[in-house]
């Protein structure tokens, strides 16, 4: 769905709220954010707070607009957004900017990190400074990582082991990794965009998907799949990015000044995002809601390693895949 100067304008309309970073004087300068989620969501909180930063650290330079609930489209729509130099920036999972770099989808392999704290650190050291100049080739800017969770299966039935996915329908994100994945649990993998799960999810059109706690009921998904198998499959990567045209165009010190914001809601992203996801399944337990463990461990985990194979290739080889996945 491309995004057209109507589609542009009728969004920033619909925008429940236009935040200015310093002064709205002729100086500042527009930035258009896109958010998927809505004001009281970490992925629009990150950039209340990025514009509270500017405007102690660059007062007047910069005039945030953040357009919220999906307004300017998915994630697809978005990045293609910025690569065009329409929207200047947003949030987003590897797995959608995987169209462009295919190498961050080393960050999707199912399994492969233990915990939140496994891939900072990864992300900290080489791997980490590779990927952001790979997404800057494309066009994208990332200043910083952020950790949406980890993502669990979604059904209207406590689907708790790998066969009893077979022949289900799945929505997946647009990425080769995850139709792979689900694939060879014998599921029909079904890319949609984010928005339109839900009502694809209510009438039939995909049985089941994987989300984050937070997203899941962000998104109200929890009404019309109410179980949430804790599969805990990937831990979902995404980016703080700015569209390269716009980047360019700054000074140096705005360049500074921004990327130093960033990377501290990047921060107060993820520890929003912990809050969240508590937060998140108290509320969907009270509409009605509930989670249920994974059953059959090694059967989840020997489909990830089948992953791993097929993408070693294109990622670098199984021995760097497995060195990440024993480093400390």
């Amino acid at each position: 769905m491309p995004i057209t100067r109507r589609r542009f304008a009728a969004g920033l309309i619909a925008a429940p709220a236009l935040l200015r970073a310093g002064s709205a004087g002729a100086a500042s300068r527009p930035v258009t954010v896109a958010s998927l989620l809505g004001e009281d969501k970490p992925e629009t909180r990150i950039w209340r707070r990025i514009a509270e930063i500017l405007a102690r650290t660059a007062p007047g330079r910069f005039d945030l607009r953040i357009v919220s609930n999906a307004a300017l489209g998915g994630e697809k729509e978005v990045a293609e957004g910025l690569r065009l130099g329409s929207i200047q920036a947003a949030l987003s999972t590897v797995s959608s900017l995987s169209a462009w770099v295919p190498d961050g989808q080393i960050l999707d392999l199912p399994f492969l990190f233990r915990d939140r704290e496994h891939l900072g650190r990864v992300l900290a050291g080489p791997l980490g400074a590779e990927l952001k100049a790979r997404y800057a080739a494309q066009g994208f800017v990332v200043p910083g990582f952020i950790n949406y969770g980890a993502r669990h299966l979604l059904a209207k039935e406590p689907l708790t082991t790998p066969a009893s996915v077979k022949g289900k329908r799945i929505r997946v994100i647009q990425s080769p990794l995850h139709t792979a994945l689900w694939s060879g649990f014998g599921a029909y993998p079904t890319p949609i965009p984010i928005p339109e799960t839900y009502n694809a999810l209510k009438t039939g059109v995909v049985d089941c998907m994987d989300l984050t706690k937070s997203a899941y009921v962000g998104f109200r998904l929890h009404e019309v799949v109410p179980v949430l198998i804790e599969t805990g499959h990937i831990w979902a990567t995404g980016v703080v990015m700015f569209a390269a045209p716009f980047w360019k165009a700054l000074t140096p010190a705005d360049r500074e000044a921004l990327a130093a914001a960033a990377v501290e809601g990047a921060a107060y992203f993820d520890a929003l995002m912990l809050a969240d996801e508590a937060a998140s399944m108290a509320k969907a337990a009270s509409e009605g809601g509930r989670t249920v463990p994974a059953e059959d461990r090694a059967g989840w985990q020997d489909g990830a390693r089948k992953v791993w194979a097929s993408f070693a290739p294109q990622l670098g080889g199984i021995d760097r895949i497995e060195a990440i996945a024993r480093s400390a």
